[in-house]
């Protein structure tokens, strides 16, 4: 989706909006071919995707039907059929490039742009065109980072870092992923430099949905508790909710996002450690290992 520049109040940073339906296959056009006209509609319970390219109707090099049939040159003919043969050539050049590079690296390939904002103004027009999360169907993600960062884990910006999950019961997730898109845009991680925060992702899943914040560093304890801190006081949570964290690093060895995550637990809801375990140098208030998976856990191994 391509926005006309607005004149505005500029954010402190510059973000992307990005879509990804998992479980789909991947065409050209989804792998990001801009050579030819996109214009593609997911469903009408998802978003619309418009790419925008020289041969988008209604731009100034795009003919109407009929103009070239009605031409009495020949040599613009000629033209033409020669531009029309360069066009498909290089069509045929990016789709197979698109092609190497998913079977490279499938997941990044599938993750579609949809628009980059720079001010306040940029930000509420996608905002308000895009569907809320809880119209999206299962298996859908939703991703806000900052420009020039990759919602990947390989990214340079990413790899040294990791996440915060919040799970939560179906019908929750528009207003809190709102909630945590204000707070990035209006820069309220207070304690927390501009910068340590990428992005956010909305996960829409069969039996809960997950929001994650991404932060950069995952290796400086005190700044991801700070983060940690934040994250509850945005979203108003009680004291007592679970919140999970994981390292990009560990995703990289698991090939998962949400499997094998470390949980911060208050300090009220811990059971005291045995005299055998009295050593153990593990700060107080902080994470601990997650509980032995359930049966519906083991059944989400997918992800």
């Amino acid at each position: 989706m391509k926005i006309a520049v607005m004149d505005g109040k500029p954010l402190h940073f510059s973000y992307v909006f990005w879509y990804m339906r998992r479980g789909k296959g991947i065409t050209s056009t989804a792998a990001g071919d801009t050579t030819t006209m996109t214009t593609t509609t997911i469903s009408t319970s998802t978003i619309k995707e418009v790419g925008e390219s020289t041969g988008v109707p209604g731009s100034s090099n795009t003919r109407t039907a009929g103009e070239s049939t009605s031409s009495s040159s020949g040599t613009s003919t000629m033209q033409d059929t020669e531009a029309i043969s360069t066009v498909a050539a290089h069509t045929s050049s990016t789709t197979s490039s698109s092609s190497n590079s998913n079977a490279v690296n499938p997941y990044e390939s599938s993750i579609k742009e949809i628009a980059t904002v720079s001010t306040v103004e940029e930000f509420w027009t996608v905002y308000d065109w895009l569907n809320r999360p809880n119209e999206l169907p299962n298996t859908t993600d939703f991703h806000f980072f900052r420009k020039g960062i990759k919602p990947t884990w390989e990214d340079p910006e990413n790899v040294k870092g990791g996440k915060w999950l919040i799970r939560l019961k179906k019908g929750l997730a528009s207003r809190y992923w709102e909630e945590i898109l204000l707070a990035m845009v209006g820069q309220q991680f207070h304690g927390v430099p501009a910068e340590e925060i990428n992005g956010a992702v909305v996960s829409i899943r069969f039996g809960e949905d997950i929001i994650s914040v991404w932060n950069r560093t995952a290796f400086d304890r005190d700044l991801t508790e700070k983060i940690r801190d934040c994250i509850k006081k945005i979203l108003r949570l009680p004291s007592n909710v679970h919140m999970e964290y994981k390292p990009h690093q560990a995703s990289l060895q698991d090939k998962s996002s949400f499997r094998n995550t470390m949980v911060w637990k208050p300090k009220s809801e811990r059971a005291p450690a045995p005299l055998s375990e009295m050593r153990d140098t593990r700060r107080s208030n902080s994470w601990g290992e997650r509980e032995k998976p359930k049966r519906r856990d083991i059944e989400r191994a997918w992800r």
